[in-house]
């Protein structure tokens, strides 16, 4: 049975993971591997059901062009094929004002409800408590470097989409 919760944690976490990578990537085929059909998404600033939730969050709003969701410790409860799961997430966001981009960070806590299903576990219920937020205001432009010193390679910024992340994973796959 430890080695079950183990395993069964260990897939909780990995799905946790793996909504916050096609969230930040806006890849609609890495969030339904995640999410139950019937599961229901409240963000505050957005609830419904998960098709009306995966409408909103691909392609996401063109005025955020980059996102990056860093995920924290999870309290994760078993309870048989049900687990309550509570994850820190501090989720950075790329504003484009128009004239500038400007810098956001929220710090929050997702609360998830995960069911295990034929052997998968999966999101039933995702609920979003928001902690704080800052807004470093106007963005700096990581385009040429990094504290004044240039890039080396063309590969070195990330993206949405596109980036060199996608051709690095593509590389282990084949």
């Amino acid at each position: 049975m430890e080695l079950r919760d183990l395993l069964d944690r260990e897939q909780i976490r990995d799905c946790i993971a793996r909504v916050a990578r096609g969230e930040d990537r806006r890849d609609a085929e890495l969030i339904k591997q995640c999410y139950w059909q019937d599961a229901n998404v409240d963000f505050g600033i957005f609830t419904g059901s998960f098709a009306e939730y995966l409408a909103w969050v691909v392609p996401g709003s063109p005025a955020v062009p980059l996102t990056l969701h860093t995920l924290g410790q999870s309290l994760i409860e078993l309870h048989a094929a049900k687990a309550a799961v509570e994850t820190h997430v501090t989720s950075y966001h790329r504003i484009d004002m128009g004239e500038q981009h400007r810098d956001i960070v929220i710090g929050g806590r997702y609360l998830d409800r995960l069911e295990q299903r034929e052997g998968h576990w999966r999101i039933a219920q995702r609920t979003m408590l928001y902690d704080w937020v800052s807004d470093y205001g106007q963005s700096a432009d990581f385009g040429k470097g990094v504290l004044g010193t240039p890039f080396k390679t063309k590969h070195s910024v990330g993206a949405a989409r596109g980036d060199f992340s996608e051709t690095f994973f593509k590389q282990l796959r084949a």
